[in-house]
């Protein structure tokens, strides 16, 4: 274990949030495991019947796989990562792996708000301007928002991360399940103000950029869903409820992650902590593709087509073996 006080090299970094249970590991491992491997296959399913049917290479499915294939990104940053910490007696962490990994999160976390931020703007679009939609929002339109925003994402973190590599860490205990990006910055004994200021800048860029679309889309939905027609309030209905229920599930797994690793949480009982940390790592990449799949009509239809396709399929094979 490392002095908090005296100037060091860091090659690794001790996880604290780990608690010791024993023999229940290997309960907690094929727990965590069985959640991965949930995940990568219903995600998994979704980008593949996207991928493959012509008649959803429209933008709203296009913005849907970026979320899923988002999906699949932050849970490999996280999963196998938490798999090999489970079964472990000591819980470290390379430093160079300990940025990779917040690197996938912290882009995970801004990719969703983005992805979502545009998902609203093309829901407004389909809502308020339905004659003008397939000219306002194309699906080459759709790809460059994607790109951009993942490109965005990537790039803001990697101006944070150059900022933390050139830090002087006294430390290298961190309290968390996995790496956090603020509590390294906590370590360090040289100068942090620019780190400071570019963490702020980056914190209301990370409400903002998201937030004001947000906003600004769902006023004039509400504001045509209370003048306009019943079919209209109930096109809106189907197609805003999955996207609000996702937005504001991820906002406070997000909020409850960022007050926990700035705010003393010796209150709070060790195993919800536990539980409250990782809530918007897991249930997101759980909750998204089920939501999704099943509320919108056409993926639903789709992913019924293709799962009955390979049943037929299947028992075709075993008729044609037995004979």
């Amino acid at each position: 274990m490392m002095s908090n006080s005296t100037p060091l090299t860091v090659s690794y970094f001790i996880l604290g949030a780990y608690l010791n249970v024993g023999y229940l590991r290997y309960l907690y491992f094929m727990i965590t495991a069985m959640l991965y491997i949930v995940i990568v296959v219903a995600n998994t399913s979704l980008i593949v019947v996207i991928c493959v049917n012509r008649s959803l290479h429209e933008p709203m499915y296009l913005f849907l796989c970026s979320l899923f294939v988002n999906e699949l990104y932050g849970s490999s940053g996280l999963f196998p990562f938490l798999l090999v910490q489970v079964l472990s007696d000591i819980h470290t962490v390379s430093a160079p792996l300990c940025f990779l990994q917040m690197f996938c999160l912290y882009t995970y976390a801004n990719i969703q708000f983005c992805n979502l931020a545009v998902m609203s703007y093309d829901r407004y679009l389909a809502i308020c301007y339905p004659l003008q939609y397939n000219t306002r929002m194309t699906s080459n339109k759709a790809l460059i928002f994607i790109t951009l925003l993942w490109l965005y994402s990537f790039v803001k973190f990697l101006i944070i991360l150059s900022l933390n590599l050139r830090l002087t860490l006294c430390g290298n205990i961190i309290n968390s399940l996995y790496c956090n990006n603020y509590l390294i910055v906590k370590l360090a004994c040289s100068d942090t103000q620019v780190n400071n200021i570019y963490g702020l800048f980056s914190i209301v860029l990370s409400i903002l950029v998201p937030v004001l679309p947000i906003l600004f889309s769902y006023m004039r939905i509400l504001r045509v869903c209370f003048s306009g027609s019943k079919q209209t309030r109930q096109k809106a209905l189907s197609t805003c409820t999955p996207h609000l229920v996702s937005l504001l599930n991820f906002s406070f797994g997000c909020s409850f992650e960022i007050l926990q690793s700035r705010f003393d949480k010796s209150g709070v009982p060790s195993a919800l902590r536990i539980i409250l940390s990782l809530y918007f790592l897991i249930i997101q990449p759980l909750m998204n593709p089920v939501m999704y799949g099943l509320q919108m009509s056409k993926l639903r239809n789709m992913c019924k087509h293709v799962l009955c396709y390979k049943l037929l399929a299947g028992v075709r094979n075993n008729k044609s073996v037995s004979k």
